[in-house]
């Protein structure tokens, strides 16, 4: 049985460009096999979503997108081989295909590192938020971001040296280069690097992070924190402007952390009439079991409750204690709670709160021509008389004197 035609023709032609066969079935092959391989992950990623575990479907994510690349750029390069070898020709290109594929593998397990960092920051940024741990209890938002940027530089500066070797550069001039013009950028950058070791600073003392209220009482900073860069803070004020903080400076002022605070403090002034002064006893001993039994105070902090002072228009009872509540809002309704049970134990004894009087005693004067309406007291009421008296004594003299002068 004889050839087809076109076979004939196809090996005819092939015997003097045998490698477009070639290319064309690795390229074929590394099609086939790039095609395989997303449909293998994508059943994968199907099951990993059917387990519990998170960090499988990390991994199957950070795979996609590399290990595409190895398969492309092996089979790129192996093609470029088998022309290199069955094509005449004398290209300088070719030499040069071993250390592109090289580069090519480094730059896809670069690449992997790099989204594998990105995916676990984000899981833990997740599991943070989700599980809601404090800084005393795991890592928070702002630790684990600086560590992530942290390994990324690191990825990247590792792949750059050892790309930098595989294409034939020197690495030692490369870190010679680098430490000389580290000092020269040291001196020219100081405030930049004051920012950057402040930054580290604040990862690892962790004074604060994302989402609490910070202020300072040396400088007029107050707001909640939004972002804790390498160089900057970015903060929110209460009137919703943005304030961004060079980080070298939290490193000379005093920072204060309220959203950290276990406990808020009541601390009042409450002052009853100088006319209860026979219930202020039993008062102050109701307020302190109302707070004792109070279910957001925390009896076992420092709970007073007495009589303090002899005010100017009021006997004085001072208030302190310390709130399980400490967010704001809150706060403030269990305090608003509180005063007004103490405002109806004061009432429930006949007592009033005071506010400030004025007690003016007048003396009452006499009617014209009469005796007083009404007299204070005796001695009062004889002074009155006495001086009318003597009124009437000096009229007539004054009469006789007159008429005789006439």
């Amino acid at each position: 049985m004889s050839m087809p035609d076109w076979l004939i023709e196809l090996t005819t032609w092939a015997g003097g460009n045998r490698w477009m066969i070639w290319v064309f079935v690795i390229l074929l092959a590394t099609a086939a096999l790039d095609l395989t391989q997303r449909l293998v992950i994508r059943s994968l990623v199907r099951r990993a979503h059917r387990t519990s575990n998170l960090w499988d479907d990390t991994v199957l994510w950070a795979l996609v997108g590399p290990i595409g690349l190895i398969i492309w750029v092996l089979g790129i390069t192996i093609a470029a081989e088998a022309i290199g070898r069955y094509a005449d020709t004398d290209a300088a290109l070719f030499g040069y295909v071993e250390s592109l594929r090289k580069a090519g593998v480094i730059g896809a397990l670069g690449w992997f590192a790099l989204r594998l960092t990105r995916a676990v920051e984000g899981r833990l940024i997740e599991r943070v938020r989700t599980v809601s741990l404090s800084p005393e209890e795991g890592p928070d938002r702002s630790t684990v971001e600086a560590i992530g940027k942290l390994l990324r530089a690191t990825v990247l500066i590792g792949v750059g040296l050892v790309l930098l070797q595989t294409l034939g550069f020197s690495i030692s001039g490369v870190l010679a280069f680098g430490g000389i013009g580290g000092i020269a950028i040291g001196f020219a950058a100081r405030d930049m690097l004051a920012n950057f070791f402040g930054g580290i600073m604040l990862h690892l003392d962790r004074p604060m992070a994302v989402g609490e209220w910070v202020r300072s009482p040396d400088r007029e900073i107050e707001g909640t924190v939004e972002h804790i860069s390498w160089r900057i803070t970015r903060l929110r004020t209460f009137d919703q402007r943005p304030l961004y903080v060079p980080n070298s400076i939290f490193s000379n002022i005093i920072v204060e952390n309220p959203s950290r605070m276990t406990h808020r403090r009541i601390y009042e002034t409450i002052g009853v009439r100088y006319d209860d002064i026979a219930v202020v006893s039993s008062i102050a001993n109701d307020v302190r079991a109302m707070l004792d039994k109070h279910e957001q105070i925390d009896s076992d902090a420092t709970l007073i409750v007495n009589f303090t002072q002899y005010n100017a228009s009021s006997l004085d009872l001072m208030i302190y204690c310390l709130t399980r509540e400490t967010r704001w809002a809150a706060y403030h309704a269990v305090k608003e709670e509180i005063m007004l049970r103490i405002g109806d134990i004061v009432r429930s004894h006949g007592a009033e709160i005071a506010y400030p009087t004025s007690t003016l005693h007048v003396a009452t004067l006499p009617q014209p021509g009469g005796e007083p309406a009404e007299a204070d007291d005796q001695s009062n009421a004889a002074h009155w008389q006495r001086g009318v008296k003597h009124g009437q004594g000096r009229g007539r003299h004054g009469e006789a004197e007159g008429e005789g002068g006439e």
